[in-house]
């Protein structure tokens, strides 16, 4: 998957960010709402997650090196998983931080006009930036929920602006409740009520999104229907008899390895072999074209020793 769907949905979220977390804090030092100010470290957390997002994204495009002969394509899980503990950290639990202050002082909201329509102007902001996601991720996600799409995906900028992007808009609602019930009752205690549940909120996300990417730094292997596409390639043509064992690892989001023993006849020469291998290799990489990366070990089939992974024949 290209990196430009990505890259204008992060560069979306960020301006929103950007200008969202300025306006909150105004809001927060005009007014003295704590849910205001839990929201504009939200805000700056997210920016400088995208930040980091984009980082990650323009180094995983460095050559291979001899040190990393693989390329540096899963450095984007690595910035992705730092993007989990900052809202995690930064985000969350400052958030319940100062709404756990806010509970044992309260005071009450001053100027309430301001913090309301910043929480609003925000809202329309935040809307913008997921609706921009929801769209460069539109063709990935069909047929699949949101949830299903954070799960199954690869490449991890959209799921993690999806995330964001959504885990903002119930935080601004969160916010705007608790703002709004402290105005009425004429009790701070509910702006603190609504800024320890912005922090739940937050903690809960970063959660999800750490459990995720923590995944496909360990290492993640090909989709059943990538498994399926290559098996069926890769027995296509009549040069090679089934498939021994098989084994998939993405490299990066855009890189797949795929590690594969297959059975040639006995009778083949090692010319015939070379040429069902490049044949092989060919199939492949046109079923699935981000298996770039692959390894065929040629061998005579034995049943007596084959293993538990031998690889079904799809035909």
């Amino acid at each position: 998957m290209s990196t430009g769907g990505s890259n204008k949905a992060i560069v979306a979220a960020l301006s929103a960010n950007l200008g969202i977390a300025a306006a909150k804090f105004v809001g927060f030092l005009i007014s003295g709402a704590s849910s205001m100010l839990a929201e504009a470290v939200h805000s700056l957390a997210d920016s400088g997650n995208q930040v980091l997002l984009l980082i990650g994204g323009k180094r995983a495009k460095r050559a291979a090196t001899a040190e990393h002969p693989f390329g540096f394509g899963r450095e984007r899980y690595v910035y992705a998983f730092m993007v989990s503990i900052i809202l995690f950290s930064v985000g969350g639990v400052f958030a319940i931080y100062e709404g756990v202050h806010k509970l044992q002082h309260p005071e009450p909201v001053e100027r309430a006009w301001i913090p309301i329509t910043i929480l609003l102007i925000s809202i329309g902001l935040e809307s913008y930036s997921l609706r921009t996601a929801l769209h460069e991720s539109a063709e990935q996600r069909k047929g699949i929920s949101i949830l299903q799409f954070v799960r199954r995906a690869k490449s991890p900028e959209l799921p993690v602006v999806l995330l964001e992007d959504i885990a903002a808009l119930f935080g601004l609602g969160l916010a705007l409740l608790g703002v709004g019930i402290a105005v009425i009752t004429g009790e701070g205690v509910w702006d603190g009520v609504g800024t320890v549940a912005i922090g739940v909120l937050l903690v809960l996300v970063a959660i999800v999104l750490g459990i995720e990417v923590k995944s496909l730094l360990i290492g993640e292997g090909a989709s059943e229907q990538d498994l399926a596409d290559i098996a069926e390639a890769a027995l296509a043509g009549q040069d090679i008899e089934k498939i021994i064992h098989m084994k998939t690892l993405y490299l990066g989001p855009d890189e797949l390895m795929v590690g594969m023993k297959v059975a040639v006849a006995a009778t083949d020469s090692a010319g015939q072999v070379a040429e069902a291998i490049n044949a092989l290799e060919a199939r492949v990489r046109t079923a699935v074209p981000i298996a770039r990366v692959l390894y065929i070990e040629p061998d005579i089939y034995d049943s007596s020793r084959s293993s538990t992974t031998t690889m079904p024949n799809p035909h």
